[in-house]
């Protein structure tokens, strides 16, 4: 069995609510985060964390309000959920718009890709969806995402599973329910 696990954009401006472009409810997610984290170092699983890293001023604060400056306390990650994993900046909602990534992810040969993290519609969306159309299987930890609104949630769901992908727990990802079902298992 081959996985990869993808923490997307878990960082104080987006997990809390004085962060700069705070996710609401976010918060619930870092033990989640932390846990899962946990599990894909503790199992030798590669764990990939993306961040937001902005300068001052970015092209982005057109559209969004300033968030991730770099080496900022809102740039920053919960530090229960670093494990020592690969950390890729970002300056995109779309993490396959760094290089980086796209080559790592076309390199990688595994059987599944369980993606986590905020806010659902944006970057985690993008996320699943470049892994999926990389042709990768994706899961998405339903337990381990926030979205900012329900119907984007809803809307991220359909297309990521209309196009192969799966939803699960955090609690089935830990019991070993994210690798594909063996067909000849009965349950």
């Amino acid at each position: 069995m081959t996985a990869a696990f993808f923490d997307i954009d878990t960082q104080f401006d987006f997990l809390l609510p004085a962060g700069a472009l705070y996710v609401p409810g976010a918060e619930r997610v870092i033990p989640v985060v932390a846990e899962l984290n946990r599990y894909a170092a503790a199992h030798g699983i590669p764990l990939v964390s993306t961040v937001d890293a902005h300068a001052e001023n970015d092209v982005e604060f057109r559209e969004w309000p300033p968030h991730c400056v770099a080496g900022t306390l809102g740039d920053r990650k919960p530090p229960e959920t670093l494990v020592g994993q690969a950390v890729v900046e970002k300056q995109h909602i779309d993490v396959f718009r760094s290089p980086e990534l796209c080559e790592w992810s076309r390199r990688l040969m595994t059987e599944s890709c369980v993606v986590y993290g905020v806010a659902t519609e944006f970057c985690v969306r993008a996320a699943a969806l470049g892994l999926l159309k990389a042709g990768k299987p994706v899961i998405l930890v339903t337990d381990a995402i926030q979205a900012i609104s329900p119907d984007g949630a809803e809307r991220t769901f359909q297309e990521v599973t209309a196009l192969g992908g799966r939803l699960l727990t955090a609690r089935e990802v830990l019991d070993g329910r994210f690798t594909p079902k063996d067909p000849s298992d009965p349950r």
